[in-house]
C-alpha cells in the first residue's frame, strides 16, 4: 500500500510513519512538508491513502482533502492532528474525511481506526 504522509512538521510526520510500523503496517510511505506539495504528490502517485495534519501551510487538511475530491481523483484520506474536537471530527467527516486521530496516539489507536477502513 502507498500512503502519503503530509505534515508541516518533519518530527511529526517521523513519529506518524514509525506509529504505522509499530502498529504493523509495512507500507510505502511518501512525505509531504505542506498541503500544496502533498496535492501535487498525490496528483503525481496517486496513493492508497493520504494520511494528513489539519493545520499546514499553502493548503490545510481539509483544503487538500477538498483539492483532492475536486480533482476526481478518489483518494481516501485520514486526518492525524493535534486537534480532536468534537466540531473537528464532525468538520472532517462532513467534507469526506475517513477518520480523525488526535495526538497523542498510540499503535493501537492506528490500527482500531484504521483497520476498520481496509477490510
Amino acid at each position: 500500500m502507498r500512503v502519503l504522509v503530509a505534515d508541516d512538521s518533519r518530527v511529526m510526520r517521523q513519529i506518524v510513519i514509525r506509529t504505522l510500523r509499530q502498529a504493523g503496517y509495512d507500507w510505502e510511505v511518501t512525505e509531504a512538508a505542506d498541503g500544496a506539495s502533498a496535492l501535487e504528490i498525490a496528483m503525481e502517485m496517486d496513493p492508497d491513502l493520504i494520511l494528513s495534519d489539519w493545520n499546514m501551510p499553502e493548503l490545510t487538511g481539509i483544503e487538500l482533502l477538498r483539492r483532492v475530491q475536486a480533482s476526481g481523483m478518489e483518494i481516501p484520506l485520514g486526518f492525524v492532528t493535534s486537534e480532536g474536537s468534537t466540531q473537528m471530527r464532525e468538520a472532517a467527516e462532513a467534507a469526506g474525511a475517513l477518520f480523525l486521530i488526535a495526538k497523542p496516539f498510540t499503535p493501537e489507536a492506528f490500527r482500531d481506526t484504521i483497520d476498520p477502513f481496509l477490510a
